[in-house]
């Protein structure tokens, strides 16, 4: 209950954070296991595991939605999140990491740096979480502790300091030694909750004491308390180093490495302690910052459970049983069950109903929670993921969420006229919950067409709909998400909106300049109108007529992207001109624009890796080069495998799983992740455009 939470200095909010199978599930269950909140230990292979609590997790052994667990260690609170590592869940890492205060990333001892391991660091850099780092399946073949550790240095520009090293790898890995207390630790039992700490052996005393100095070097670099001790060669206790350590992490400056073997049990403890140690609590971070609904200015908030409400709803669950599930962070202040706030981003008041500390898929009612608390409340009925909670009184609007558009669509019809509206629903709960995934109706074809971020994403969609839902429905080929843009600038368009049809008429009259725009960039619009050609009052309305056009583009129906349109010029009348006169004009100049500025055709091109073994490369190269992609480098990989990085576009990767598969042996694995958007090699525009791809 909320009165017996810990003081909020004791409090952490913690993401467990990896590329897909580096082991964060297994940790998570150690971690529940150790902090007494579970009596066995689940595994992934057998699907009983706590944060992997859906049927398609668990089928699939992989995580796809981020679970929230709350435990305690320590006399301190740990709010954990589990996050999915594949990379068409990213959704669910970023907006996990934007209400975090601290991570733990997992790496495998083996590969060492993944490229979602790059991915969830720098999402962890961009909302400037401060990390440790924990190194496991150090008992596998091939674990090089210093490799990996070196890989996190050169591959994430990291700051990585070994606080332990390992005793022995692969099947000799049986301990670490802790540099900070200079101990050995070993686990005594085969579920790892007994340590045993002894001196170090004779062997391993130089090895311990140059690592143990190296350690106090690289954190005296962050650290003036630190650093002066260095230089004086004063030996700092135990108790000075942990300081010096924790506002070394703290201010980003370093990330504490560990390491271990989560399914034999060895090693979680210490990453408890140092979740405590080092990681910061609510108090530790700076005040969030957000803006004044009424005057536009910034505010800030401090992290006191006294101070006015804000809180940030990160997800949404739509859960068969209870029903609409809101997850938020509270910032400062606290909420009572059935207590009436603000949705600043709407400008609507919420009643809340329950308030639930969140166990994965249990829940434990509470009172009330309070600033630096993460839980879910059910009854908010207006409020979705990014949107900001407050007082009626001191409204405050804290920053968005931002989310990486769609790739990939299918569209899906239902097979019977019952399953119609059962569907729609079905859809709209699903897209409520998933900023990522879009739902649409085919104008031309009256198709439900649904849109995700790869193949992965629609499959698990699609599996919930039939079975959460119990909808049956057909569903069509996967279908890239393709763009189109501008290749040329049209220095004048002009169009005039001229329509009598007795009494009052329509008049409108736009002169537009169309240029090709930054990549990424969307749809800029400007206005260089002067000497009131055309009233203030309508030149918003050609900007809603300009980006409605481009919602459509003009040679195969994709939306217009990365264009910059100018409006310079035009004329009005007095009586006749409207602003749904204005519009209309926006969008027919918009388009005889673009149709004029050589339009082209843009796919979604995709980061790949491939890792196989040596002497399935020429094989993988063909394969690779027959998909249009383009190699960027090779390196070699522990193991005698190949790590092959390359670019290629979305459409030609469909299927690449098995092919990759039946290539190799079942010993290939890839990762795919959205880079850009490039222009269509003209043979394939066409094929296109006719509808024949």
């Amino acid at each position: 209950m909320a009165d017996s939470r810990p003081p909020l200095e004791r409090v952490r909010n913690i993401g467990i954070i990896a590329h897909i199978d580096a082991g964060k599930t297994t940790c998570t269950e150690r971690i529940l296991y150790y902090t007494g909140l579970t009596h066995r230990i689940g595994n992934v292979d057998d699907g009983n595991t706590v944060t992997d609590w859906m049927e398609q997790e668990r089928e699939r052994g992989i995580t796809i939605t981020a679970a929230s667990i709350s435990a305690e260690w320590d006399k301190h609170l740990i709010n954990l999140i589990d996050t999915p590592g594949h990379i068409d869940f990213t959704a669910e890492v970023q907006r996990s990491l934007r209400v975090l205060d601290g991570g733990v990333v997992v790496f495998d001892a083996v590969q060492g740096v993944e490229p979602q391991s790059e991915t969830v660091w720098r999402q962890a850099d961009r909302f400037n979480v401060p990390r440790i780092c924990f190194i496991n399946k150090m008992d596998r073949v091939g674990a090089d502790f210093d490799n990996a550790v070196n890989m996190i240095r050169d591959r994430l520009g990291a700051n990585p300091v070994a606080m332990q090293i390992p005793i022995g790898a692969e099947s000799d890995f049986s301990g670490v030694i802790d540099l900070i207390e200079m101990k050995v630790i070993r686990w005594g039992d085969e579920l790892g909750a007994r340590r045993l700490y002894e001196e170090i052996p004779s062997e391993l005393q130089e090895q311990a004491l140059i690592a143990r100095s190296s350690m106090i070097e690289m954190i005296s670099e962050h650290d003036d308390v630190l650093l002066e001790m260095f230089t004086e060669e004063i030996e700092p206790s135990v108790d000075e180093l942990r300081v010096g350590i924790r506002r070394a992490t703290i201010s980003n400056a370093i990330s504490p490495v560990y390491c271990g073997t989560a399914l034999k049990n060895k090693g979680i403890q210490p990453v408890l302690d140092a979740i405590v140690d080092y990681l910061p609590s609510p108090l530790d971070v700076p005040a969030v910052i957000g803006t004044n609904p009424v005057d536009g200015e910034p505010l800030e908030r401090e992290s006191n459970e006294n101070g006015p409400l804000s809180a940030l709803v990160f997800k949404i669950v739509s859960d068969p049983y209870v029903g609409r599930l809101a997850y938020f962070r509270v910032y400062s202040g606290r909420l009572q069950a059935g207590s009436k706030v603000q949705n600043t981003t709407k400008g609507k008041r919420e009643r809340l109903g329950r308030v639930i500390r969140m166990y994965a898929d249990r829940r434990e009612e509470v009172e009330e929670v309070l600033a630096g608390d993460i839980a879910a409340t059910l009854g908010l009925k207006n409020t979705f993921t990014g949107e900001t909670l407050s007082d009626v009184s001191e409204p405050i609007i804290l920053e968005k969420i931002e989310f990486p558009d769609p790739v990939i669509s299918v569209a899906v019809e239902p097979k019977t006229s019952g399953d119609q509206d059962k569907m729609g629903v079905a859809l709209q709960k699903l897209s409520e919950e998933d900023p990522t995934f879009q739902v649409r109706s085919d104008e031309n074809t009256a198709q439900t067409i649904i849109s995700g971020m790869g193949e992965l994403h629609l499959e698990v969609i699609i599996d919930r709909m039939m079975r959460e839902f119990k909808i049956q429905a057909n569903v069509g080929k996967p279908r890239v998400a393709y763009h189109e843009s501008i290749r040329k600038s049209v220095d004048k368009v002009e169009y005039r909106h001229v329509k009598q049809s007795g009494g009052r008429g329509q008049f409108a009259h736009v002169v537009l300049r169309v240029e090709p725009g930054e990549p990424g960039s969307g749809i800029s619009f400007s206005s260089e109108i002067v000497g009131g050609v055309i009233p203030r009052e309508y030149i918003g309305p050609v900007e809603k007529g300009i980006r409605s056009a481009a919602e459509t583009g003009v040679l195969a129906g994709y939306p217009v992207t990365d264009v910059d349109v100018v409006l310079y010029d035009g004329s009005f009348h007095e009586v006749d001109s409207s602003e749904m006169a204005f519009q209309i004009a926006g969008s027919m100049a918009f388009r005889q624009g673009v149709s004029k500025a050589k339009p082209v055709l843009l796919e979604p091109m995709m980061d790949l890796e491939v890792i196989v073994p040596d002497e399935y490369m020429g094989d993988i190269l063909g394969e690779l080069s027959g998909r249009r992609a383009s190699i960027g480098g090779m390196e070699m990989r522990p193991g005698g495998a190949q790590s092959i990085k390359s670019v290629a576009p979305l459409a030609e990767m469909f299927g690449y799983a098995t092919a990759l598969r039946s290539k190799t042996q079942g010993r290939g694995v890839f990762s795919m992740e959205f880079s850009r958007y490039n222009k269509v090699p003209d043979a394939v525009s066409e094929a296109v455009v006719k509808g024949n791809l």
